[in-house]
């Protein structure tokens, strides 16, 4: 992709989020979304097919940044982001959440947060099983495998809206070692 797509790409993302932080994804039409990343329609459906396209294009922005920092690739990485990322993925996404880049925040805690947080969740579940060995002690062990992984990635997700509801009082570091500590993950932040 060129840098003048890439632009406008990220222009369509930006456009999308702020509306989806003012109302309900059902209720937000392509004609506003041009119209707010100031883009033709033709560039529009150069890069989406559909307004539902769209939407699953930004979650895979927003999460596999993250996700892909465990597959392999390298530490300092880019997608719609760029930073170095810790060893923890845990502390990796608070981390980002916590810096709120692209309106995380807003997406996670509006009227559309079922819809993000399902796709976090999906990726969420990718990541926990294969890192499924941090989490591997006697009592887990025990547990069916896609039991305990679901567990872990439901207990992340919950963890994700506490935190924000609480307005982030912990830092990063705190909240993914208490994430770590209540599920007897090998690594531990403290």
């Amino acid at each position: 992709m060129d840098r003048r797509q890439r632009k406008s790409r990220e222009a369509i993302f930006k456009a999308f989020s702020e509306l989806l932080s003012e109302k309900s994804f059902s209720h937000i039409t392509v004609g506003e979304i041009i119209d707010r990343a100031d883009v033709g329609r033709a560039t529009f459906y150069a890069h989406f097919e559909t307004k539902d396209y769209l939407l699953k294009e930004l979650c895979e922005e927003l999460f596999c940044h993250i996700f892909d920092s465990v597959e392999g690739k390298l530490n300092n990485h880019k997608h719609i982001f760029e930073c170095d990322a810790p060893d923890s993925v845990f502390l990796h996404l608070f981390q980002h959440l916590k810096k709120n880049d692209n309106s995380i925040l807003e997406l996670l805690s509006c009227q559309n947060n079922e819809i993000f947080l399902r796709y976090f969740k999906d990726g969420l579940l990718k990541l926990i099983k294969s890192e499924s060995f941090l989490f591997e002690n006697e009592n887990m062990k025990q547990l069916p495998e896609d039991f305990r992984i679901n567990f872990i990635s439901s207990a992340f997700v919950e963890t994700v809206k506490w935190w924000i509801d609480n307005k982030m009082k912990y830092s990063p570091e705190e909240i993914a070692g208490y994430f770590m500590l209540v599920t007897n993950c090998k690594t531990q932040m403290f």
